[in-house]
């Protein structure tokens, strides 16, 4: 009887080498459940298959076992969901670039948009899904911050292609040397790419800053403890800032602070780089035609006699004009800028083509004043006014730009623009929220511009000379941000064509912030 229970378990050893030896070969694997297996010891030896699936163990006299997936099943595992992802992401790629090679005509029938207003559109539909209106200071979402990262990487390579030739040395065999052309990154993607990549990033750090924060809270517009103000009724989308009973602890306010400063610098700087874009993109022919024979009839009688006075003050100008919606500073801004293309492009004509001693007109040296005096109230505008939609003049250059490279930095710069503009605001928010309910007032913080401070124009160009020792005294009590904007005007106020400084939306270029 002994002998007989030894060939059972002989038995049953055999088949579980027959078993493990099918099973690592992948040849039977619908059999697996059936096999019987005599010792119980022996399920770390079937552990190894490359079923991820547990295994059942029958022994004859005693319960079933199941053996666990071991670490080469996880790798495996892992491996799979790896390839799976790969492969959907190529996918999408496929599909994003089919587009961009369409011009956004799926129907294939050449009706499309151009590549530059292709890639334009997308990079800022691609921002208005990821990013959407921010309405929290919170971190981004982990598959929404890859997803970003994935598909902006995606649409800027791109710019790896666009090249430029340049003069080099090479060698021969012999040790003589030769000068020829070969190809590089174009000048300006080579420094404006890596810039606004570390804005992003900048920006993306500055939201996950906010992760352990945790003495302010949001509550939506129908909780109770929600206190709906005329302030906040502007913004009823936004969730309302809920901060302590006390105020935020004076850590968190230096915090907020500091954050605030930060995202400041990167608005400024992805405004400087979109303004710069936008003045070297060409003016298109339609916005040229679509312009008055004159800066009078651009301008109006009123507007072009205040403009053109003997003593002129941008200040005073400004006073005298209705501003009081945005419609009407986007009508005037219009107007400027309409004005200033048409003196330019008469001094230009002029040089080119000189006039008959009879003929009428204004002199090229008074032209060139009218057009500065322009300039110089346009400057105060998208300084006084930073969140106004883009001008006519800017639509334009987006919507008909054939640059790819341009284009791209356009588009990525305002997108980052936007984003900080709104980040900004969701700071402001907050602080504001504490000042409510700390009811503490600070000099600098009430009434604070995002780039602009108190100080106006006219005091950092140096217009008014004549000012006294009592103005002189006040300015020196302007705050450290009014310094910042100081050194930026100053660089601007030495340009010409100072009417750069333009901002743009996310979602359309008809839209901002």
């Amino acid at each position: 009887m002994v002998r007989a229970s030894e060939q059972e378990q002989e038995s049953y050893r055999s088949k579980l080498f027959n078993f493990k030896w099918r099973n690592n070969d992948n040849n039977n694997a619908g059999k697996q459940s059936n096999s019987p297996i005599s010792k119980p010891g022996l399920d770390e030896a079937a552990a190894g298959s490359q079923e991820v699936e547990p295994l059942t163990i029958i022994h004859p006299n005693k319960s079933p076992l199941v053996s666990r997936p071991s670490a080469d099943d996880a790798a495996l595992a892992a491996a799979q969901a790896r390839e799976k992802q790969l492969l959907a992401d190529m996918e999408q790629m496929k599909e994003r670039f089919s587009k961009l090679l369409l011009g956004e005509d799926n129907s294939g029938g050449g009706k499309g948009v151009c590549s530059a207003l292709a890639l334009s559109n997308a990079i800022t539909n691609l921002a208005a899904s990821v990013f959407g209106e921010q309405r929290r200071l919170e971190p981004m979402p982990a598959d929404r911050r890859a997803r970003w990262r994935r598909e902006i990487d995606w649409l800027l390579s791109v710019t790896d292609y666009v090249v430029e030739f340049a003069p080099s040395q090479q060698k021969n065999k012999d040790g003589t040397t030769m000068e020829i052309m070969t190809t590089r990154q174009r000048n300006d993607l080579h420094m404006n790419i890596p810039a606004l990549r570390k804005l992003d990033a900048m920006l993306i750090d500055c939201l996950d800053n906010f992760k352990d924060q945790s003495e302010f809270g949001y509550v939506s517009k129908d909780s109770p403890d929600s206190d709906n103000t005329k302030g906040h009724d502007e913004k009823w989308w936004i969730p309302k800032v809920k901060v302590p009973p006390d105020g935020l602890s004076e850590a968190s306010r230096r915090f907020l602070q500091y954050q605030k400063d930060c995202v400041n610098q990167v608005l400024k700087a992805a405004m400087a780089i979109n303004a710069q874009v936008l003045f070297e993109m060409e003016i298109p022919e339609s916005y040229i035609d679509s312009l008055p024979k004159n800066g009078r009839a651009s301008l109006g009688d009123q507007m072009y006699k205040n403009i053109t006075v003997e003593f002129f003050d941008p200040d005073q100008f400004l006073n005298s004009m209705d501003m009081s919606s945005e419609h009407k500073i986007l009508d005037l801004k219009n107007k400027i800028e309409a004005s200033i293309i048409i003196w330019k492009r008469k001094m230009v004509q002029k040089d080119n083509k000189p006039s008959a001693p009879w003929a009428s007109g204004v002199s090229l040296e008074k032209r060139e004043v009218f057009e500065e005096r322009a300039e110089t109230i346009l400057l105060i505008l998208k300084h006084r006014y930073p969140g106004i939609s883009q001008s006519s003049l800017d639509i334009s250059k987006i919507q008909f730009s054939k640059d790819v490279g341009q284009s791209v930095l356009e588009s990525y710069s305002r997108i980052l623009e936007s984003l900080a503009y709104t980040v900004l605001s969701r700071i402001n928010d907050v602080l504001d929220a504490d000042r409510a309910v700390s009811k503490r007032s600070t000099p600098m913080e009430p009434e604070e511009e995002t780039l602009v401070g108190s100080m106006t124009l006219s005091d950092f160009m140096g217009w008014d000379f004549d000012q006294g020792n009592e103005d002189l005294d006040s300015k020196k009590d302007t705050s450290s941000d009014d310094k910042l904007v100081k050194e930026k005007l100053n660089v601007v106020a030495t340009k010409k064509t100072s009417y750069l400084e333009t901002l743009g939306g996310v979602n359309s270029p008809t839209a901002r912030h």
